[in-house]
């Protein structure tokens, strides 16, 4: 299982458009396969910062998908991507 998600200038995360899957061929993948929660957590902190410096030296909306890989296990992953996902403003699937 995989979310992908958009990143970046909180004003503009609703503005843009998603694009089609396959156009998420070179958007930032982080995987959290083997992570524990916290562990899971603590990346996707660390990768907002990343992810949200990068649309910010982007071009305008100031908006990068990113694509973030939980696995098919006991969805204890997906469930906390999604929790995550709900909590920070400079996200959005």
């Amino acid at each position: 299982a995989y979310f992908i998600v958009q990143v970046g200038e909180v004003q503009n995360l609703y503005k843009t458009t998603k694009s089609r899957r396959n156009n998420f061929l070179e958007a930032p993948t982080l995987d959290l396969h083997g992570c524990t929660r916290d562990e899971a957590i603590d990346r996707l902190d660390e990768s907002l910062g990343v992810w949200v410096d990068a649309a910010m030296h982007g071009s305008y909306p100031f908006v990068i998908p990113a694509k973030v890989v939980c696995g098919c296990g006991n969805q204890i992953l997906s469930e906390t991507v999604a929790e995550w996902i709900r909590d920070r403003d400079q996200v959005a699937n």
